[in-house]
């Protein structure tokens, strides 16, 4: 390819983007957050797939530990397949999607608010179906994104319900955190992983390990991994890679290990540095010491806003090793942008 592609502008654009999104949607966030309190959910439900269903998994966390209401991920097909309604009339659901568009999304938030649930959404398309189905739409502000690869508005939706959770709680202090992001990924976009890039050369498969929050961004480095480079790669928590998945890891064998500064940063670390140490070319994000390869990574100052630095600094990186490996990241030739699933 020649030029910058998509994927890379869209990925520098995201600072500006959360910046953007933190102006407009702030009245939106305050209603949302002053239904939640109001309505005190005995449970949040999430509807969303793919990338949007990672973004889900990143605020499973957050929720459970700011607020320590459970939250489930709900099957979409329960409604659009099966034709069943759950029983949600003490719940609050949460679905993204940045199209709005997927019959199966639309379906299940349609049949949380005929349960009577309260049911909140993020997307990048106002006016959209899912738009229509919910009691309160967060709108990404994000403009077009051309890549197929979802990056600007994975990170926009995070934070959207980042910025829902701060207000919900009343939490100052991720609430100042929330609002510096913009400088904070601007630094996470200047790290660099080009190390790792040769280091992948002749490999086609990996894992990437997490825990909270950035086990949920592990899943997402994998489905990146996947749609722009063709590489198999698996994301495990770093707790469970030990239950059988480490019998493949073989001298060489690519390891990615996505530490945040939380509480889980260490099990993370040694769990990397324990691979290293068993013949793994195992790469990792944090200072503590130890057979693995560090990669640099961004200071956010607040536990649930780090692993998000992290993925934006993989972004980065993933679109260069997709040119590396000769594929354009903008165009997976089987995916397409709007995925519709019923």
């Amino acid at each position: 390819m020649t030029g910058q592609t998509h994927m890379r502008r869209e990925v520098e654009a995201i600072p500006d983007v959360v910046e953007n999104l933190l102006s407009e949607s702030g009245p939106v966030l305050d209603a949302a957050a002053a239904a939640l309190r109001d309505r005190d959910p005995a449970v949040i439900a999430t509807i969303a797939r793919g990338s949007s269903d990672h973004a889900c998994a990143y605020l499973k966390y957050a929720i459970e530990l700011t607020l320590g209401v459970p939250v489930a991920s709900i099957g979409p097909s329960i409604a659009s397949v099966y034709g069943k309604d759950l029983k949600l009339g003490h719940a609050a659901s949460i679905s993204i999607s940045q199209s709005g568009k997927s019959p199966d999304i639309v379906g299940m938030t349609q049949s949380a608010r005929r349960s009577g649930g309260l049911t909140i959404v993020i997307t990048n398309t106002s006016g959209s179906p899912l738009d229509q189905a919910a009691d309160f739409t967060i709108d990404l502000h994000a403009g077009l994104e051309q890549s197929v690869a979802a990056t600007k508005t994975f990170a926009a939706s995070i934070v959207a319900g980042l910025s829902l959770i701060a207000r919900w709680s009343d939490d100052k202090a991720l609430s100042r955190a929330v609002a510096d992001l913009p400088n904070s990924l601007r630094n996470a976009i200047a790290c660099d992983w080009s190390p790792l890039i040769s280091a992948l050369d002749g490999r086609n498969a990996l894992y990437v390990l997490g825990r909270g929050p950035g086990f949920a961004i592990a899943n997402e480095a994998a489905l990146k991994f996947k749609e722009t480079c063709g590489i198999q790669a698996e994301a495990y928590s770093a707790a469970e890679v030990m239950h059988g998945p480490v019998q493949i890891v073989t001298p060489g064998y690519p390891v990615l290990a996505l530490a945040a500064r939380d509480a889980a940063e260490t099990s993370v670390a040694d769990m990397a540095h324990k691979l290293a140490g068993q013949g793994a070319l195992a790469f990792l994000t944090s200072d503590r010491p130890g057979a693995a390869l560090k990669l640099p990574f961004a200071f956010t100052g607040h536990p649930l806003t780090d692993p998000l630095a992290l993925i934006v600094s993989f972004y980065g990186f993933v679109e260069a090793l997709a040119l590396h490996r000769g594929f354009n990241p903008d165009a997976p030739a089987m995916l397409r942008k709007v995925t519709e699933t019923i």
